[in-house]
C-alpha cells in the first residue's frame, strides 16, 4: 500500500463525514453536521451538491441515478433527482431513533439499518435490539432483518446475493443471503473482528475481503477476509467512521476520518478530513 495522502483538509469546512461512495469521476460523502451532500475528485476539488434542512445519512444511488439517503432523525428515506428533492419513505414503523447506513442494490431496493440509540439524547434508553429494512422502489417498507447489534455500513456482492452488514456493538461482520424478492435469509457469521474493533462503515474488494473503518481505537482501518483473517491494517491519528474503495481503477481507498464523533465536540472542534490510499486489490459489488 502507498502512503496516505490528505484528499480533503480540516481547510474545507468540513464537518463530519460519512457514507463515502464512488460515482463517475467523484467521491460522494454525507456531511452529516454540515447538513449536507457533497462530492469530491481526486484533484481535492470538492464542491456541495446539496443543503438539506435536516441531518442526513446512508447514501446510495438508484438505476436511474438518482441519489438516495435518509432524514436519519426523523426516520424518512429521501429522493433527490438532481433538482428536486422528493419523500420515498417513512420508517417510523419499524425504526426507533435513528437511521444509520444504507445500501441501494442494482434493483432500486434500498437496505438501512437502525442505529438503535440518539446520539444526541444519551438518557434515551437504547433498545436492545435493531433492525434493518428494505425500501423497494415504490416506496413500501419491510424489516427483512432483527436481531442485531448496532446495524451500520452494509455491502452487497457483485452477483447480488450476499449482503454483508458491520455490527458495530456486536463486534462482527454478519452476512445474509439476498432472495430474488430482495428478502434476507441464512443469517451467518462473516467474520469475527478482533477485540476492540467496533466495525462502522465498510467496503468489499474482487477478493471478497472487506475493509472496515473501525472508530474506536487502532487499528482505525483493517481488511478483513470471511472467516476472519486480518491481512492489513491502517494506524491513524483521529478515528476512521467509513472507508470505500474507488478512483479510475477502484483501487483507491478512501477514508473519512475524525477526532471524535461527539456532535456537542463537533459544533466547536470539527476535526473531518478525507484520506486516500492506492491498494492492491480493487473494490467490488455496490461501489
Amino acid at each position: 500500500m502507498q502512503t496516505l495522502q490528505t484528499l480533503i483538509d480540516l481547510g474545507h469546512g468540513l464537518r463530519f463525514t460519512e457514507s463515502p461512495r464512488w460515482r463517475g469521476d467523484r467521491l460522494w460523502f454525507i456531511d452529516i453536521h454540515d447538513n449536507a451532500i457533497k462530492s469530491v475528485s481526486l484533484a481535492g476539488d470538492l464542491r456541495t451538491e446539496l443543503t438539506l434542512p435536516f441531518k442526513p445519512n446512508g447514501l446510495g444511488f438508484l438505476p436511474d441515478g438518482s441519489v438516495v439517503f435518509s432524514d436519519a432523525l426523523n426516520l424518512a428515506m429521501k429522493r433527490w433527482d438532481g433538482k428536486d428533492l422528493h419523500d420515498l419513505a417513512e420508517l417510523g414503523d419499524v425504526a426507533v431513533f435513528c437511521l444509520s447506513d444504507a445500501i441501494a442494490d442494482s434493483q432500486g431496493r434500498i437496505y438501512v439499518g437502525d442505529i438503535g440509540y440518539n446520539f444526541w439524547n444519551p438518557e434515551a434508553v437504547p433498545v436492545d435490539t435493531c433492525v434493518i429494512a428494505r425500501v423497494d422502489p415504490d416506496g413500501e417498507v419491510s424489516k427483512v432483518a432483527d436481531g442485531l447489534k448496532f446495524p451500520n455500513g452494509m455491502v452487497i456482492t457483485p452477483d447480488g446475493r450476499t449482503l454483508i452488514v458491520a455490527e458495530t456493538e456486536g463486534f462482527r461482520l454478519t452476512a445474509y443471503d439476498v432472495d430474488a424478492s430482495g428478502g434476507l435469509s441464512n443469517r451467518r457469521l462473516y467474520a469475527q473482528l478482533p477485540d476492540g474493533v467496533q466495525p462502522d462503515g465498510i467496503c468489499l474488494d474482487a477478493e471478497g475481503a472487506v475493509w472496515v473503518a473501525n472508530p474506536a481505537g487502532q487499528p482505525a482501518v483493517l481488511r478483513v477476509r470471511e472467516g476472519g483473517e486480518v491481512t492489513d491494517t491502517i494506524a491513524l491519528v483521529g478515528h476512521a467512521y467509513a472507508v470505500m474503495l474507488g478512483g479510475p481503477d477502484a483501487r483507491h481507498l478512501f477514508i473519512c476520518t475524525s477526532a471524535s464523533h461527539d456532535p456537542a465536540e463537533i459544533a466547536v472542534r470539527p476535526s473531518a478530513r478525507l484520506l486516500v490510499a492506492e491498494v492492491a486489490m480493487p473494490g467490488a459489488g455496490k461501489l
